[in-house]
Parts: structure tokens; sequence; C-alpha cells
């Protein structure tokens, strides 16, 4: 999954608008943009949305993120949520991958009241929206079979940990921020799930946003969250192999079968080894993924 699109599960308008955004997946929200006074409305309308729209062909995939396991609020939102069978849950500001085994227990029990098979759902984390939870990026590998993804956020965090701002003059993360970034990546990739990128704020800013997601790309990054329809096609297009990087994949995946059985190659005067043909073999899963022909 390429992009990750967010919209309030308080309003019938955006979330028709973001069923048509092109986004990879539809974040519904029942978290940081709904107040607290319009949670049990906000989970109505969520449910009626994902029960209407689940059995559309070509749509986005549909999670809802439901609020954090310490507001007292989740039990509420899944018992409204998990019946209406969407395809996943995010669960916000987790302390470890115990968050998760948590929310899976949850969700297992839930499904077996609503005759849903159990495992259908799935989980993404938002996994350092406070201090303690950086020391923690490790524990996710094993919290749970429903894990698909942990994604990382700028904005809690700096909250919780004072700051004035987490970007310098020029419009950059600044260091606590990269290396939050840096780790969730770590992390994601020991856990063996999709590293998401965060938001990038300034939805008006489309050069900047490109940027942001080229460099997270080239880190190893899969997807990329957006706050606005307008961020969608960027995304995509940013996380969608070329058809130059598709081809030069194929050469090489081709080179290492002709050569047979050996661990380096030579291919226009470069060596190449085992984590290249690895890297390739990345970048046709990833076009696949995004409906591209390899063949």
């Amino acid at each position: 999954m390429r992009s990750y699109l967010f919209v309030p599960g308080d309003s019938e308008k955006k979330l028709a608008k973001g069923l048509g955004s092109e986004a990879d997946v539809l974040l519904i929200d029942l978290e940081d943009s709904v107040a607290l006074s319009n949670k049990a409305e906000a989970r109505k309308i969520a449910a009626a949305f994902v029960k209407t729209n689940r059995d559309q062909k070509d749509r986005p995939l549909l999670f809802v993120r439901v609020n954090a396991l310490d507001t007292g609020l989740t039990d509420e939102d899944l018992t409204e949520i998990i019946p209406a069978a969407p395809d996943g849950i995010m669960v916000p500001k987790t302390l470890s991958g115990q968050c998760i085994t948590r929310i899976d227990a949850k969700v297992t029990a839930q499904e077996a009241l609503a005759g849903i098979p159990e495992g259908s759902i799935k989980l993404m984390a938002v996994a350092t929206e406070t201090a303690s939870s950086i020391f923690t990026l490790g524990t996710y590998g094993g919290s749970s079979s429903r894990l698909s993804a942990l994604t990382w956020g700028a904005e809690d965090l700096s909250a919780d940990l004072g700051a004035e701002t987490n970007k310098d003059d020029d419009g950059n993360l600044t260091s606590p921020y990269k290396l939050v970034r840096e780790l969730c990546l770590f992390g994601s990739v020991a856990a063996g799930v999709q590293p998401v990128d965060s938001i990038y704020a300034n939805f008006r800013d489309m050069d900047g946003l490109r940027a942001e997601a080229t460099t997270a790309r080239r880190d190893g990054y899969t997807g990329k969250m957006a706050i606005h329809p307008a961020q969608v096609s960027i995304i995509n297009d940013v996380f969608t192999p070329s058809d130059l990087a598709i081809s030069q994949a194929k050469r090489i995946i081709a080179a290492f079968g002709d050569a047979g059985d050996i661990g380096v190659i030579g291919l226009d005067g470069e060596m190449l080894d085992r984590p290249h043909l690895r890297r390739a073999e990345t970048v046709l899963q990833r076009a696949k993924s995004a409906g591209i022909s390899v063949d």
C-alpha cells in the first residue's frame, strides 16, 4: 500500500470524497479529528460508511483509527466498528508491541461476536507518539499476526517532549524527529511489516511533499500517510516504481538467473551481489502491488 489518507469519521461528505481520491487506504478517523462530544456519532457514521462500501469493487482498503487505549474509548469504538468488518484498525499512541497484543485480543472477541472469520481484520500502529514509545520500537515482532504496518508521528511526540516545533527554519525535521523516523523504519522491518512514513502537514506545498516522499522511499519506506486528497496522487507516483526502475530490476534478476548458483555477477561494468538481487525483487513486488504487470 502506497497512500494512506486520513478522513474525519464524523464527516459523510469528506468520507465520500476520500473514497474517490485514489488512495490505497482510507484511514477513517475516530481520534484526533473528532471532538469528544461527537465520538458516539462518529462511530455510527464510520460504521455505516464501512458497511455501505465494503463490497464495492476497486475501492481503497478501509481502516478505522480508534482512540488510544488509555482514553477509555477504545472498547466502545471496537464494539461499534468491528461488526461493520473494516479491513483494518489503526491503533494510535501505542507504547510497545504489548498494546497490539491487547488490541488483537479485543478484535478477536468482537470478530467472534459478529461472526467474522478470526484474523480477517488487520492492525496498524502509530508507534512513536510518546517519549517512552521510542525505546520499545523493537518489540512489535510477534505481537500479532494481524499487524501489517507501523508508522510514526511527530506532532503528538513534539507535544510530549515539550518542544517548540519539530521543524527547523527551512521546514526540515529537527534531529530528534529524524532519529524517530529512522528507528520506526528499523522497527517495522524487524517486525516484518510495512514501514509507512508520516504525514506532510503543509498540504499546499506539493514540491515539499514530493521531496519528503522521495527521501522516504529512498531510505526504505514503502508508503506515506496523507491529510488531504490532493496529496494522494503525488504519494502514489513517488511510491510506484518507474519504468526505468522496473526494467533495471528485471535485467538484474535475469542476469543472476543466467549466471546460475553464484553470489556475484557483473552487469554494465558493476559488480552486483545478493543484496542487489533482493532489492531488484523488491522493486518488482512493489510494482505488482501498484497494479503494474511486470511479466
